[in-house]
């Protein structure tokens, strides 16, 4: 089967034909999206697709990640200023929102923007306007947003880090990559694609991974995702001299994930036997108390823990009614 590709996203799991599809609905609209994911699943890549296939797509397209500047600085960059405005501000400066002006803003790691400055990005969302830093003339202008986090928003708004009624303006269409490691169908593809790119830009003749390689690389979990994948087959390809590349030329980490350690079960099977359905769902379950406690019950440590998403881990919490009480029971 061929991969999918679009505006440079590649893969052939469910996970990335959902994706695809909500690209598809989503993109000649100009309602307001929230992508979520961990580091490095190509949040970005998808907001750009969405811009490139909209009726935006010959305005300007701006991005800026709201988690590399301080505060003042993040101000001044997403709303410009006015000549004096602070020391150093010798000219009058057009910001991000401006610069967007009847294209598309993407806000990337909005979950670490300050209290004070999502109070600001909320009335622009709201009201299409805002001023300069130092000015008091009111800006208008016609954009759609896309923003983007790695944090767990829900989570953050509990915390009182992260406004309420800014994550309801934010969470209208939902976008959720999946780890890497939750749509292992795009890792060989992904694999292959990023030898055949970095071979053709170094202008080299390296030879494709053996079967053997993409198995490890299938095996491994990925906790960079994509960007550590595109990372290490670019490394491979330029340090390799000769040949094809094989599990000898994977970091040990890699070529040690396949190292499989069985547990037996902890009783015998009775004499009436024992439902196999039954046995999973309590293995399931103590795995998950177990993810919970060594998380001191923050959810999203412990989904990390079991290398799933918080929606999955919060699901199967519920399905099984596990609380706290379950530990002392047990205990």
């Amino acid at each position: 089967m061929s991969p999918l590709q679009l505006n440079g996203i590649i893969g052939q799991s469910d996970e990335i034909k959902h994706i695809f599809s909500t690209i598809a609905k989503v993109a000649g609209t100009d309602s307001t999206i929230l992508i979520t994911g961990e580091t490095g699943t190509g949040k970005g890549l998808i907001a750009r697709a969405i811009h490139q296939n909209s009726t935006r797509s010959d305005r300007p397209f701006v991005a800026i990640n709201c988690g590399a500047l301080p505060e003042n600085l993040l101000e001044s960059e997403l709303f410009g200023h006015t000549k004096g405005a602070f020391t150093g501000a010798f000219t009058a400066k057009n910001g991000k929102f401006e610069q967007a002006n009847s294209g598309t803003i993407f806000l990337d790691e909005i979950g670490d923007m300050s209290p004070d400055l999502q109070v600001k990005i909320l009335r622009v969302l709201e009201e299409n306007e805002f001023e300069k830093v130092g000015g008091n003339r009111t800006i208008s202008v016609n954009i759609r947003v896309i923003a983007a986090t790695h944090r767990d928003l829900e989570e953050r708004v509990e915390q009182g880090l992260f406004r309420e009624d800014l994550f309801y303006r934010l969470f209208v269409i939902p976008m959720h990559l999946p780890p890497l490691r939750e749509r292992k169908a795009d890792i060989r593809v992904l694999a292959k694609h990023f030898h055949a790119q970095f071979n053709t830009r170094n202008n080299l003749g390296i030879k494709g991974f053996t079967a053997d390689a993409l198995d490890l690389l299938y095996a491994y979990a990925w906790p960079g995702n994509i960007r550590e994948l595109k990372n290490l087959v670019e490394r491979l390809v330029v340090l390799k001299q000769a040949g094809g590349l094989t599990p000898a030329d994977l970091p040990t980490k890699i070529r040690g994930s396949q190292k499989i350690v069985i547990t037996p079960p902890a009783e015998e099977i009775a004499e009436e036997g024992t439902p196999l359905a039954t046995a999973v769902t309590e293995y399931e379950k103590a795995l998950i108390l177990q993810s919970l406690e060594k998380a001191h019950w923050v959810k999203n440590r412990a989904a990390k823990l079991l290398h799933l998403n918080r929606t999955t881990l919060v699901e199967k919490i519920k399905r099984y009614d596990i609380t706290p009480s379950d530990v002392r029971s047990n205990g």
